[in-house]
């Protein structure tokens, strides 16, 4: 069975190759270039990714370029920048159902020095016990890494298109009554710097789409 992935992609040309290698057969990898000044676009396609141009800026624009791109039964998210390794999807995409309600979450466990900076794990440990605490759903990260039907995401309508876009995910999933999981997975250093979690204000930043998020959600309860 073929398993999309999606991998929103800003300047990510010298980790492609490494994440691009070491996609699992059956997993169909769609490069969505969220506007790359490098070669990523090229990169990708030159490894035999399916690309998708999505000039709006935003992770949760690519992400939802990528999704409406996908044509396979269930669909994933990872990041592009070697992060995460595609070897350990199988392990994610192994715990969703064609055709049911299932979401499962990639547990971040550091495997190496430096991969997860203070202040972004610290916020992120904030984050899963507030959500905890309005779902019910036993989440100790909001992983990266994710795995669902594509009906049923389509079907979710989630509005975000910037950080908040997992965060919303999970929310409206919890909502309507999904079972959600999560698995553990190696978290690995970056190649490059990253975009969120590498400087404190791209982690404020994340944090104000979330929040952003969080009370939107609320008002529709």
């Amino acid at each position: 069975m073929k398993i999309d992935v999606v991998l929103p992609c800003l300047d990510e040309a010298a980790a492609l190759p490494w994440v691009l290698g070491r996609m699992p057969a059956g997993y169909h990898p769609i490069v969505v270039d969220n506007g790359s000044t490098d070669r990523s676009a090229a990169v990708a396609a030159e490894l035999g990714a399916q690309v998708v141009s999505e000039p709006r800026r935003g992770f949760g624009a690519a992400c939802h370029a990528g999704l409406l791109a996908a044509t396979a039964d269930i669909v994933c998210f990872m990041d592009a920048d070697a992060s995460l390794d595609p070897m350990e999807l199988p392990h994610v995409t192994g715990r969703v159902r064609p055709g049911s309600r299932d979401l499962v979450l990639g547990r971040r466990v550091v495997r190496q020095g430096g991969a997860w900076p203070a202040h972004a794990r610290l916020g992120n440990a904030v984050l899963a016990r507030a959500l905890r605490g309005r779902t019910g759903v036993r989440l100790r990260d909001l992983g990266p890494m994710r795995a669902a039907p594509r009906a049923g995401l389509l079907a979710l309508r989630v509005a975000d298109r910037r950080f908040g876009y997992p965060l919303e995910t999970v929310l409206r999933a919890a909502a309507a009554g999904w079972h959600i999981v999560e698995v553990e997975i190696s978290y690995l250093p970056r190649q490059g710097r990253s975009k969120v979690t590498g400087t404190v204000r791209g982690t404020l930043r994340a944090i104000a789409d979330m929040r952003r998020v969080w009370a939107e959600q609320g008002e529709r309860r």
